[in-house]
Parts: structure tokens; C-alpha cells; sequence
């Protein structure tokens, strides 16, 4: 076994704190991966305070990693020794079923394996994620990341930037098209800059007029104040592409308003009961809303590769593992602009508790 240390929450109601574990030998599919930096995902913060009722302890947070690789298994062929490597919200899945033969893996029809809160597949040993110095995971399962690109920006692109890039592509989001990107989170501040490299008119709608100068920045081509009635009156049915990022219930009947004919509206944030929809906003105009979860392992590389060649990474704020459970309360309160990302070199000073 390879011993690791990292940052673990034990309960719902108590600080992340160091921990040492450990993790498998790499097998002959396997990479080991030197974490260099992880990114805070908001749904790290539901987990560790179990908000989704489903949490496992000792829980060992992130899934939005980037390091270098330091060893590879005999059949491993698409990294080496020294390449930098990401790994994303899930490290395995069962890879025969219809989704993942689609190259599908995050619709696995067994359940994909997540990279923490998880069991690995077939063992009682607990997934942990990348607040930690290492992680081993099957070559399958990481991407590869250019060095053109400014890697602790890249670490969010695991989550959030697939997020939002699957679900551009699948709809085939390009030039010609209106596009809207609602809420500018650490969502919506990637879908602007995806949508914006695909060639889309894009326009970012948002209920704050004050996020208007930062949209333009990331890329919109104009604002839209969801609060302001007339100027969501001017916009109706004019848009191809709605990419809705709202994380907690609201009504979508005002933005399904927007979409022309035969427009899609795609969530990626809300989990939870959205407001009644009556049938007619979508028959009329033939409209559709639809939903859509991160990406599969080819796509995300795709979106690495893309990312490459434009340039595209989040707009980060650093910040040491010691200083975690701050970055936890100011993310409660939206107070990042756009992600949180940990450069794991901070846990060099630490000396972990025993696992």
C-alpha cells in the first residue's frame, strides 16, 4: 500500500482536518499522480457537511485534480513518467454497459465510481478524493493536461469546466446561434468562455446588473437582468441555447420564455424540485428542457484539448489546505470569484494525525 496524507472531514459538524491514509499499489493499468493542486468544488462543501444525506467518513473532499505523473503501469500507453494528468468527479465504472461504450462513463447504467464518497469498485475500501498529496487511479480515468496552460487554473476545468462544455457540445452550440448562459458562478464563468470560443453570440443573464462588466470580460457579447421585465419582454423567443447554472430550485418559466422555436434549455446546477412548468410553455415553440451531468473521459479530454488551443482555464483565487474551512464559509457566501483552488505544496508543512 502507498501511504498518503491529505485533509478529511469526520463528521457533519466538525472542521476538515489532516489525515493520513493509504492507497493501492498502482496496478498494470494504473497511474500514480503527484497532486499539485485541487480545486473546491461547492459540491465538496454538500458533502462533507453531508447535505445530500449520503456522506461517508473519514471523507477525503476533491475531484477536480491536477499533478504529475510518477509511475505507470506496464499496459498503461497514453502517460509517462513526468506528464501532467488531471482527474475529474469519477475513477471508474463498469465500461461495458450501453453509456459507457457510448463513452458515457458518468451515465453508467451500474453507477460510476466517484473519486470520493465512494466505494472502489468491488472492495469496501473508501474512494479518497485530491485534498491529499497523491492519488492512484487507472490510466482510462485521467486526462492528459498541456503545459501550455497555467495548471492551477486548469484544476476547476475537471468539474466545472465539463460541466458546462458537455453539455455546449452535445447541443451543438456554434456561430449563428444566440446563446445564454444563466447565473455567473463558477459555472456560468466557464460556460461564458466556452460558448464564447465556439463562435456563439453569448449573452450572460444574471440578477445583478453589477456582474454585467465581468461577463463582457469572460466574453458575453451583452447582459440580460433576469429582474428587469422589460428587457427579458425584448429577448423572448430569440434565443437557440439556454445554459441555466441556478444550483437551487427556482422558476425556470421565465427563462423557457426566451427560447425560440425549438429551443433547449440545459441544467447542470439545480438538483432539487424546480417550480411548476406548465406543459404549454414547452409545447408551444416546441421547446425542451434537459439536463446534463459533467462528461465522459473522451469528452474530457476533448475539452483539454480545446482549453489548449484557446487558452481557456477558471479564474481562480489560491489558497494553503490550512485554510480550507475559511474557503468552506466564504463559499456559502458566493465570496470567490470564480473557483477556489488549493495548492497542495501548503500540506508539506502539515503533520498529519494518524489514519
Amino acid at each position: 500500500m502507498i501511504q498518503a496524507r491529505g485533509y478529511a472531514a469526520h463528521s457533519t459538524d466538525t472542521p476538515l482536518v489532516p489525515f493520513s491514509f493509504t492507497r493501492r499499489e498502482p496496478g498494470d493499468d494504473d497511474v500514480l499522480i503527484d497532486i499539485l493542486y485541487s480545486g473546491i468544488c461547492h459540491s465538496d462543501l454538500h458533502q462533507a457537511r453531508g447535505d445530500w444525506g449520503n456522506s461517508v467518513y473519514p471523507m477525503v473532499p476533491g475531484h477536480e485534480i491536477v499533478g504529475r505523473v510518477t509511475q505507470v503501469g506496464k499496459n498503461v500507453s497514453k502517460f509517462k513518467t513526468g506528464d501532467y494528468a488531471g482527474v475529474g468527479c469519477m475513477v471508474d465504472s463498469c465500461l461495458h454497459c450501453k453509456a459507457c461504450r457510448l463513452n458515457l462513463e458518468q451515465y453508467c447504467e451500474e453507477g460510476a465510481t466517484l473519486t470520493y464518497n465512494d466505494k472502489e469498485r468491488g472492495s469496501d475500501q473508501l474512494t479518497f478524493g485530491g485534498y491529499s498529496d497523491r492519488i492512484v487511479v487507472k490510466e482510462h480515468f485521467a486526462v492528459k493536461v498541456s503545459d501550455k496552460l497555467d495548471l492551477k487554473a486548469v484544476a476547476p476545468l475537471l468539474c466545472a469546466g465539463i460541466t458546462t462544455y458537455s453539455p455546449l457540445r452535445h447541443w451543438k452550440v456554434g456561430p449563428g446561434q444566440k446563446v445564454g448562459v444563466i447565473g455567473l458562478g463558477g459555472l456560468g464563468h466557464m460556460g461564458v468562455k466556452f460558448a464564447h470560443a465556439m463562435g456563439a453570440h453569448v449573452v450572460m443573464i444574471t440578477t445583478s446588473a453589477d456582474k454585467g462588466r465581468d461577463a463582457k470580460r469572460l466574453g458575453a457579447d451583452d447582459v440580460l437582468v433576469s429582474r428587469d421585465a422589460d428587457a427579458m419582454a425584448a429577448h423572448a423567443g430569440t434565443f437557440d441555447f439556454l445554459l441555466n447554472t441556478v444550483p437551487v430550485s427556482h422558476d425556470v418559466n421565465p427563462y423557457l420564455a426566451l427560447l425560440g422555436l425549438n429551443g433547449t434549455m440545459a441544467l447542470v446546477g439545480a438538483l432539487t424540485p424546480l417550480d411548476p412548468i406548465p406543459g404549454a410553455n414547452l409545447i408551444m415553440g416546441r421547446k425542451s428542457i434537459a439536463g446534463s451531468a459533467i462528461g465522459g473521459m473522451e469528452e474530457t479530454q476533448e475539452m483539454m484539448d480545446f482549453c489548449a488551443e484557446h487558452g481557456i482555464v477558471s479564474d481562480v483565487e489560491m489558497v494553503p489546505i490550512q485554510s480550507v474551512n475559511e474557503a468552506y464559509e466564504r463559499l456559502i457566501k458566493n465570496d470567490v470569484k470564480y473557483r477556489f483552488v488549493i495548492d497542495m505544496a501548503s500540506l508539506a508543512a502539515e503533520q498529519p494525525l494518524a489514519a
